[in-house]
């Protein structure tokens, strides 16, 4: 026969655990979260960069072309 009396320290004990638990699963969330955002500004940081790079590339292009267009063949006469 089931008792519908819990004991007090088995009931203490489960909302020790509990919270225990619950402090932990925040602690982890919120690692992975600093580290989720730390990853994404890092990256930003990259894409950044490779804008930058592709901006200089396509002016350097651009120049060249710009001096090749410039520099004709002499006409043959």
């Amino acid at each position: 026969m089931e008792s519908n009396n819990q004991d007090p320290n088995n009931t203490a004990d489960l909302t020790d655990f509990v919270q225990n638990l619950l402090q932990q699963m925040q602690t982890r969330f919120q690692q992975m979260s600093d580290s989720i955002i730390g990853r994404i500004d890092e990256m930003g940081s990259r894409i950044d960069d490779l804008e930058k790079s592709i901006g200089d590339l396509i002016q350097q292009a651009g120049l060249e072309e710009v001096d090749m267009g410039s520099q004709k063949p002499p006409a043959k006469a």
